[in-house]
């Protein structure tokens, strides 16, 4: 069972990369450039955000430029995030570096700021505890969810050269 639980941050629709991790940042550590993470929509998000709170965000999340934006949701320690739709190339990128998302219609209208969701990555389902709503996602695949369980695609590379005796 592969389940994230926390506090909803909610966010609209369009978030771009450039929202996630601002390019300005470009050369500074990952630790630094989370501090700026979400701050042009909400300043105070960095600073107020906890381990383990999530993201609920509406259409179209992560659109924009390439950037590796889910390695500030990372180092802030957020659990997941569940959206109704996703870019694509976000989409992919966040389950590479091994951060959960789930596409979820509906999701946006049955969380507010604040409440607390369980989303399970492997049945799709994805629970308000605070309201006792109970939306089905789209469960992940099995390539996506094997990627997410091996903590992104550079663990599974280090696990295979580890076995083969060569070194990364």
């Amino acid at each position: 069972m592969f389940v994230s639980k926390g506090k909803v941050w909610k966010f609209g629709d369009n978030i771009s990369t450039d929202h996630i991790k601002p390019g300005f940042t470009r050369g500074t550590t990952i630790k630094e450039q989370a501090q700026y993470c979400m701050r042009a929509i909400r300043p105070e998000f960095a600073q107020q955000v906890k381990p383990g709170d999530v993201i609920v965000g509406g259409r179209n999340f992560g659109c924009g430029s390439s950037r590796p934006a889910a390695q500030n949701f990372m180092a802030l320690g957020i659990g997941c995030a569940v959206a109704e739709s996703f870019s694509r190339l976000f989409f992919r990128s966040s389950i590479n570096l091994g951060f959960p998302l789930l596409y979820c219609s509906g999701v946006s209208g049955a969380f507010d700021e604040g409440d607390v969701l369980e989303a399970d990555f492997e049945s799709g389902v994805v629970r308000n505890l605070t309201s006792g709503k109970v939306l089905q996602a789209e469960p992940l695949l099995d390539v996506p969810m094997r990627i997410l369980r091996a903590g992104g695609v550079v663990e599974i590379l280090r696990k295979e050269y580890q076995k083969s005796g060569t070194h990364a």
